[in-house]
């Protein structure tokens, strides 16, 4: 045993050198302090001793190299089909030889790649948050007020202006109003201040209503009863989710009905959002996929994305509770539309 923990000790070059070389000397000195031979002309006994051997020290050559060489393959084989997407796959270690040392660096590697890729991603999710509420106030405050003074103006205007000009006024009218609530929508998606200021299942019926009357799509929600807080960045993460799940179904799949469900599942709440409309048979994911998977790993939440042709596609969300006894749920009563 000794002698093995030594071996192991050695680079993995040396090893097999070594192994290989006990093997072929242990063969050369069994052949020459054995009473076998070989004469010129083979006879069958001797080739099959001869077959013997070879097959003997095959074995213990195989034997001897897969405890060093095995943990190799392993890790190749793992590295072909890690997903650093969807952490936690971790090969076993064994021993503390150089495929035990391989092993262990492998998964302090993958250790250190999550690590620093949830990292990044919360910063880089924390400027597009912050790049969002910038934007939102831009609009609201510059541009929406800028077209708050055009109407207050146009209104002013058409009061003073001849006859012949009212349509055209009012058309102007019109189209500057709905620039003005475009503007005061795209800020509210940007910045969901209803989440806010009212929680996140207020949030929630004003998305889906807000996407069913500008996605063209029906929408039935339904958010059951006495959930606990999640926090505001899980709920930041929810609210996200569900609003780019809205979006790929009016935007990609063309769905006519969408249902949106957020429950309690065990220690788990489920955010589910389902259409209708068209799917393949695999979903490829996109931007738009990888975005609400790398908001889910930051708040140790699982994304999956399910579909199939003529099925739908079904986004769901979930998320781990940690609760506490200074933890109070909150009623919400079930809403549908």
């Amino acid at each position: 045993m000794r002698v093995l923990s030594r071996l192991g000790r050695l680079p993995l070059y040396w090893q097999v050198c070594l192994i290989n070389g006990a093997v072929f000397v242990a063969g050369t000195l069994a052949l020459v302090l054995s009473p076998a031979s070989v004469s010129e002309q083979v006879v069958l006994s001797e080739a099959l001793v001869l077959v013997v051997g070879l097959g003997v020290m095959l074995l213990t050559n195989a034997l001897l190299l897969r405890r060093s060489l095995g943990p190799v393959d392993r890790v190749v084989r793992e590295m072909g089909t890690v997903e650093l997407t969807q952490p936690g796959g971790r090969l076993t270690e064994h021993g503390d030889g150089p495929g035990g040392r391989l092993v262990h660096s492998y998964n302090a590697m993958l250790d250190r790649l999550e690590s620093e890729r949830s990292t990044s991603n919360a910063r880089a999710l924390a400027a597009q948050e912050a790049e969002r509420h910038r934007i939102a106030q831009e609009l609201h405050d510059q541009v929406g007020q800028g077209l708050t003074v055009v109407l207050l103006g146009l209104k002013q205007v058409h009061a003073r202006a001849p006859a012949e000009l009212d349509a055209e006024l009012r058309l102007v009218r019109d189209s500057t109003r709905a620039a003005l609530d475009d503007v005061r929508r795209v800020a509210r998606e940007l910045r969901p201040g209803v989440l806010e200021d009212l929680g996140l299942a207020s949030a929630l019926a004003a998305l889906c209503s807000e996407f069913a009357v500008h996605g063209g799509a029906r929408v039935r929600r339904t958010i059951a009863p006495g959930l606990p807080p999640l926090g505001a960045d899980r709920e930041l993460v929810v609210y996200r989710v569900a609003q780019e799940a809205l979006t790929n179904a009016a935007r990609h799949a063309q769905a006519t009905e969408v249902e949106v469900s957020l429950s309690r599942l065990g220690p788990e709440v489920v955010l589910e959002v389902r259409d209708d409309g068209r799917s393949t048979a695999a979903i490829v994911p996109g931007s738009g996929v990888l975005g609400m998977r790398e908001r889910a790993l930051l708040v140790g939440g699982r994304l999956g994305v399910e579909g199939g042709a003529g099925h739908g596609t079904t986004v769901r969300l979930a998320l781990p509770l940690e609760e506490t006894p200074q933890q109070s749920p909150q009623q919400i009563p079930e809403q549908t539309r």
